[in-house]
């Protein structure tokens, strides 16, 4: 039988505490972020299909910025290439600090969740492409489905399992954080396109000033921020997608205190002080505002909803997300568990990783943006985003399904340690006067 989450008390210890601790504040702030996020996603679809729809088009489309510096963009790609930058900066810091003195920082304890972020990538990547066998054009769309978002499955795993173990909520947590690697890694891999040396090479410049003086600690924001600006600025310019500005400069602020600080937090570095900055930020307006600028696709009822979901794309991309994330995760996880030396948390039934695997096919903002990035403004993307949604609230739906019966089997094994605890306590109660002569 499982173990309830918080059960045996006395032998509860201070890591454990310390770890739960901060799983369930990550989880409040993401869990407000995919409540945004799914506000700003519904917003943008009621929009563009109202009445109002060319309004709605016609903001996506407004263009501004400085053109001498290539900075002249419609109002969607400030979004998904000036926004979104900081939401991988605050991925990058995450990053950072779970391989620096995080979960990944033990390579056996990572293991498992490594493995499942890889089995998720590589086999939604192969169910699409099974779907796609034949398709002109469709190949390009193969990492659509790469990604979970970790706030729309943290929001449904707060939503639907208070009583579910703290283990499932970091091993999530973990396959997220190297989810968003492995995006970062192909969006900059597979998703750049005319590549200038020379500006990248200046960009390197920036971000060598931004380094030296966060590795010194020095949190001036009027010295970091344009050292930041003109780091992305460039790397944009150089035909990388400027996400990847925010990562690089993600992994060039420290994660451990300096020594010389001293005192009892000095485990806590920059890295923490920033994410806890810029969190907020990407939480509550670039992501939320990146997903009302591209999730607003005009479906045209229930027969264009239809039309949407047969192109080929679409097909492969609800596959890939709904049974090719479940496999890739699960099967990823029970090989690795099974051949090596590396284990399942102990708290963890198989059945929890089944329903957390069906959780992780929930993808949406890098979903989303990969989308953009292979397609463009065409037809096909438009199928995509509605893909992409329909395939998302599936794996939601399934998910909350397996795991909301879980949740129930805990809260039951809660309520009766809760009760056998209580009916211990009262005999003892009792009986010590009787004991010591009272």
């Amino acid at each position: 039988m499982p173990k309830a989450h918080g059960s045996n008390p006395a032998v509860f210890s201070r890591g454990s505490w310390v770890e739960t601790s901060r799983i369930a504040h990550i989880l409040r702030k993401e869990t407000l972020g995919g409540a945004l996020l799914l506000v700003a996603a519904v917003l943008a679809l009621i929009w563009a299909n109202s009445p109002w729809s060319h309004t709605y088009e016609s903001l996506r489309q407004f263009q501004f910025g400085a053109a001498w510096l290539h900075l002249d963009l419609t109002v969607s790609e400030w979004a998904g290439d000036g926004l979104l930058a900081i939401f991988f900066f605050v991925a990058g810091l995450e990053l950072k600090r779970e391989f620096v003195a995080g979960d990944l920082r033990d390579p056996r304890r990572a293991a498992v969740p490594v493995a499942a972020a890889v089995g998720g990538v590589v086999v939604p990547a192969a169910v699409y492409l099974l779907v796609n066998l034949g398709t002109a054009g469709a190949a390009k769309g193969w990492a659509i489905p790469a990604a979970t978002d970790i706030a729309f499955a943290l929001a449904v795993l707060a939503v639907i399992g208070a009583h579910l173990p703290a283990a499932l909520r970091t091993f999530l947590l973990t396959l997220a954080v190297v989810d968003d690697l492995l995006a970062i890694t192909i969006i900059a891999a597979f998703y750049t396109t005319d590549l200038a040396i020379g500006t990248l090479l200046l960009a390197a410049l920036p971000l060598g000033a931004f380094a030296a003086l966060v590795q010194r600690r020095i949190r001036s924001w009027w010295l970091l921020v344009p050292l930041a600006l003109l780091t992305w600025g460039l790397v944009h310019a150089s035909g990388v997608h400027a996400t990847v500005a925010g990562v690089l400069l993600a992994f060039t602020v420290p994660v451990i205190r300096s020594r010389r600080a001293g005192g009892p937090d000095a485990g806590q570095g920059l890295a923490e002080h920033l994410e806890r900055a810029w969190r907020p930020l990407s939480a509550a307006v670039a992501v939320p505002v990146f997903a009302f600028v591209s999730a607003g696709v005009t479906i045209g009822g229930l027969s264009g909803l239809a039309a949407s979901l047969t192109d080929s794309v679409a097909i492969g991309v609800v596959a890939a997300l709904v049974v090719g994330k479940a496999l890739g995760v699960f099967g990823a996880t029970y090989l690795t568990a099974r051949f090596t030396r590396a284990h399942l948390d102990t708290d963890l039934a198989w059945i929890d990783v089944a329903g957390l695997a069906i959780l992780s096919g929930i993808g949406f903002t890098v979903s989303l943006l990969i989308g953009e990035l292979a397609f463009g403004e065409s037809s096909t993307n438009d199928s995509v985003k509605v893909a992409v949604l329909t395939g998302s609230l599936l794996a939601a739906l399934l998910a909350a399904v397996v795991l909301r019966l879980r949740n129930r089997i805990y809260r039951r094994i809660c309520q009766e340690e809760a009760a056998d605890a209580d009916r211990n306590a009262i005999p003892d109660a009792w009986e010590t006067p009787q004991r010591s002569g009272g």
